[in-house]
């Protein structure tokens, strides 16, 4: 399930929307969440929906490893020279809203590299409810909660939760079993986001990525008109 306004919200917008050659660059969306959220299976399940459609790439972080890379690597969610990794050697925050130095050179690389793009996606590393990205590295921002965190983290709020362009609750499928209410979780978010979006997925049921990808597409649309 998801609240109403699914697609409204302000424009993607960036620090520079152009290439120095004067092409429009790739629209870069962020996700960001705490651990185990389910980032890393969302961007894959993310990449499965839209690589037939868009151009695409990935640049993940994490702290001391390329895990995560790995991760998308093994699954072949897209071609192994469309995948980046960023080793931040600091707290996830760092890297993706204070010194994005790092993750702006891999992006650009990126794309660089394998030729112009239409969409990457930046993941951020497990971090808190803290956690945005730097609108110099983004262009709009994703964030990822899962129901095993417990219910109450909507009305916790937090920057991750409040602002971001779109909030996923992640894992709905072990509400039963985790005692989360979801109608509770929904009307939490509600009140703290107002008409920003929010979906409710599970990645086991047949729905899947498909309210996320569709807003993605609706936002690269957006980047494209």
């Amino acid at each position: 399930m998801h609240l109403d306004h699914l697609h409204d919200g302000p424009s993607a917008v960036g620090a520079d929307a152009r290439r120095p050659d004067g092409t429009r660059r790739a629209l870069r969306i962020g996700l960001g969440g705490p651990v185990g959220s389910g980032k890393t299976a969302t961007v894959a399940a993310l990449c499965r929906a839209l690589r037939d459609e868009v151009a695409l790439g990935v640049v993940t972080n994490d702290i001391y490893t390329r895990e995560d890379a790995a991760f998308l690597l093994r699954e072949a969610v897209l071609p192994p020279e469309r995948i980046a990794a960023v080793e931040t050697g600091a707290c996830p925050h760092t890297a993706i809203r204070d010194d994005i130095s790092a993750n702006l050179e891999a992006v650009e690389d990126l794309e660089d590299d394998t030729g112009p793009l239409d969409l990457v996606l930046v993941e951020s590393g497990g971090d808190n409810l803290t956690a945005t990205f730097s609108k110099g590295l983004v262009d709009a921002q994703i964030f990822v909660i899962d129901v095993a965190g417990g219910d109450d983290i909507p009305r916790k709020g937090g920057p991750g939760v409040t602002t971001a362009d779109l909030l996923v609750v992640n894992k709905t499928d072990l509400a039963p079993y985790v005692g989360s209410d979801l109608a509770r979780m929904a009307a939490d978010a509600k009140a703290q986001r107002a008409q920003l979006p929010v979906v409710f997925q599970s990645l086991r049921t047949e729905a899947g990525v498909t309210a996320v990808a569709d807003w993605v597409r609706a936002r690269l649309a957006a980047w494209t008109a």
